[in-house]
Parts: structure tokens; C-alpha cells; sequence
């Protein structure tokens, strides 16, 4: 579970309904025609630009990303020294055991087994680098389409009910609850992007980098195994990829690894 994502969610709506109640009641915030429009045109005006497969992969995609954290870039790294030890120990054909939970890190390994050439593998790996990228981008761009969506349909309600209201000022009493009613789906529209839609794209950005981050570990450090790189080369070649302050210290000798990687 991503813990930051929900502390910042609850934190960010245990404020705004705080707000809401110190200021009086709470039921003045409550309008179901405002959902209606500004909840229904997002969710039409979204589906009208993008296929629907892509809004129920990306809400799929924002799931797991809340709920799942295994981009760690040290352990990759440490998971790369590791063939690396195996590679010079028992020789290429040996990565083809080697089982792993990453399908990129096991296509990798069976490349460098049956003797791809170093460019081969290089060009395979990058072109589905760039394809995750893609596929992640498109996943995105649903939730910033849902960003500008929303608050566009809130100013679309407010005028409705602005309209409402200036057709019926025969009774002045009315136009303040009135004059409130209106500006609340501009509430909802501005609610939904800056809390909501916003912040998910935002952390999925994130995580693509990070993720963007580990399969260049693995392309990196397969092509050092294909050039028979020393260990402690790997590890420079690698490092790099995680700030100074983090990096774990090389150990030299340690125990090779049993062909399992995570």
C-alpha cells in the first residue's frame, strides 16, 4: 500500500470537510444535480476522447499503482550483480534458469543464452522501454483529461444554474440559496481535479519513471554481462542509477546466488 498517497488523500479531505463544517452546515454542499452534471460530463466527455478499454485500464492501472511498490531501483541492481556473478561462474547459458518474477528481466535473460548479439538485445530491450512508456503515457493522459473535464462542467453547472436563477427574480429572498446552489458544481469540478484526478497522474508519472528506471538497470546490466564486464564494473555501470546518499556499498566474495531472482 502506498502510505503517502493515503495520508496525503485523507489528510487533504479531513481538511476540506473540517473547513466545511466549521463554516456551518454541511448540507448547503450537498447537490445531486451538480454531481450529476459535473461527475456524468466528465465521465461522457472522457469517453467521447479516449477508448473506453483505455479509462477502464487506467482506473485498473491507478489500483495497483496505489496498492503495489516493487520498483525498487538498489534491489534491481543488487538482482543484476547477481547474474552477473552467475554469468562468470557457470557461463551465459546459465541466465536461461534463472527464474524471476520480472517478464523483462526473463526475456533478457533467454536473449543472452541463445547468443543474441549485444545489439539485438539492446534494441529489443529499449524498443519495449519505449513501449511501457507509451502504454503508461496513454494511462495518464485519461486522468489529465479528467483534470480539465471536471472543472470545465463545473462552470457549465454554475451557468445552468445561474440561467435558473435569472429566469425567477421575482423573489429576491431566493437568489442567494440560489446564487449558492450554482457555484457548487464549480466546487465539485475544482474538488475532483486538484484532489483526484490530478494527484493521480501525478503519481503515476512517478511511478512510471521509477519503473522507466529499473528495466534501464536491466538493459544496462545485460549488456555489461554480454561484454563480460568485472563485477565491480557492473556495479559503477549501475549505480549510477540510485542517488550517492543511497547507494549500498559493493561487497566483494559474497555468495552467489541460487538462480532465483525477485
Amino acid at each position: 500500500m502506498d502510505f503517502a498517497s493515503l495520508i496525503g488523500f485523507l489528510s487533504g479531505l479531513a481538511l476540506i470537510i473540517a473547513a466545511i463544517f466549521l463554516g456551518g452546515s454541511a448540507d448547503v454542499f450537498v447537490n445531486i444535480p451538480g454531481m450529476m452534471i459535473v461527475v456524468g460530463g466528465t465521465i461522457a466527455a472522457t469517453l467521447l476522447t479516449v477508448r473506453f478499454r483505455d479509462v477502464t485500464a487506467a482506473f485498473s492501472a491507478a489500483w495497483i499503482v496505489f496498492t503495489h511498490d516493487n520498483t525498487n531501483p538498489q534491489k534491481m541492481i543488487d538482482n543484476m550483480l547477481e547474474l552477473s556473478k552467475i554469468s562468470h561462474r557457470n557461463g551465459l547459458l546459465s541466465l536461461a534458469d534463472v527464474e524471476t518474477s520480472s517478464n523483462f528481466l526473463k526475456r533478457a535473460c533467454n536473449m543472452i543464452s541463445d547468443a543474441a548479439s549485444e545489439a539485438m538485445v539492446e534494441k529489443a530491450l529499449q524498443t519495449e522501454i519505449d513501449s511501457l512508456y507509451a502504454r503508461h503515457y496513454q494511462v495518464q493522459d485519461v486522468f489529465k483529461k479528467m483534470a480539465i473535464y471536471s472543472p470545465a462542467f463545473g462552470m457549465l453547472g454554475t451557468l445552468i444554474g445561474l440561467i435558473q436563477m435569472l429566469s425567477s427574480l421575482e423573489d429576491p429572498n431566493s437568489i442567494g440559496p440560489a446564487m449558492a446552489v450554482a457555484l457548487l458544481t464549480t466546487f465539485y469540478g475544482s474538488l475532483l481535479s486538484s484532489m483526484v484526478f490530478l494527484p493521480i497522474a501525478g503519481k503515476l508519472k512517478a511511478r512510471t519513471l521509477m519503473e522507466v528506471t529499473n528495466l534501464e538497470i536491466i538493459r544496462e546490466g545485460c549488456l555489461s554481462i554480454l561484454s563480460n564486464d568485472h563485477y565491480s564494473n557492473v556495479y559503477e555501470r549501475l549505480s549510477s542509477y540510485v542517488p550517492e546518499a543511497k547507494r549500498k556499498p559493493l561487497v566483494i566474495g559474497s555468495k552467489s546466488s541460487t538462480g532465483n531472482i525477485t
